[in-house]
């Protein structure tokens, strides 16, 4: 008779099993991916308080440039001003009137037409400082004296008598104009044209 089959008297061993209350160990692959997680996350958090810092380095730069650039301007405008000679008023400009008269007392010369030596004469010149010509003329010129009372003008009595003439613009003309009688003249009056307007002058 055939012998039965023997039975193998190996036998298999388990793995050992772990206690109830022992943790699995992590399988290597999920831990490196895990660490590796956490190493971005740290990176992350320390790249955004760098980028906050930088922020905020170029921001206050900004102000302190903007400042600067406000008060350094004003700083030297006062610098200047101060530096700078206050401005002297301009000065008014004289105005001209368009004839003026100017007057002073002289010896009398006597011409041939003179009767006597009882006259009284001034020097006078008359300017023309308008844009028009003007009429000159012994008779348009009187003279007042100390007292009041105006005289006007003889005729050929001096040999030095103002000259009838037509003044253009800046000229002017000078002679004399005789009285009657001894007086002290104390100012002259030349009327353009006799109907015109009247220019005064001080006998000096």
């Amino acid at each position: 008779m055939d012998n039965p089959p023997r039975q193998s008297s190996i036998t298999w061993s388990q793995p050992p099993s772990l206690p109830e209350h022992a943790t699995p160990l992590p399988h290597p692959a999920r831990y490196g991916h895990a660490s590796t997680n956490r190493l971005r996350g740290c990176l992350g958090i320390v790249g955004l308080f760098v980028l906050i810092a930088v922020v905020a380095a170029v921001a206050s730069g900004g102000d302190d440039n903007d400042s600067a650039s406000t008060t350094k301007p004003a700083a030297t405008q006062g610098s200047a001003k101060q530096d700078q000679p206050e401005e002297e008023p301009a000065k008014k400009e004289q105005k001209k009137e368009p004839v003026t008269v100017t007057a002073k007392k002289t010896d009398f010369k006597k011409s041939i037409l003179a009767q006597g030596d009882d006259y009284t004469s001034v020097k006078v010149t008359i300017t023309n400082n308008s844009k028009d010509d003007i009429d000159v003329n012994p008779l348009y010129v009187t003279i007042t004296d100390t007292d009041g009372s105006k005289h006007t003008a003889e005729l050929g009595v001096d040999e030095d008598q103002l000259d009838t003439v037509k003044l253009a613009p800046g000229e002017d003309v000078t002679g004399t104009i005789t009285g009657k009688g001894a007086f002290d003249a104390k100012y002259v009056t030349y009327t353009d044209g006799l109907i015109g307007d009247s220019v005064r002058g001080d006998v000096s």
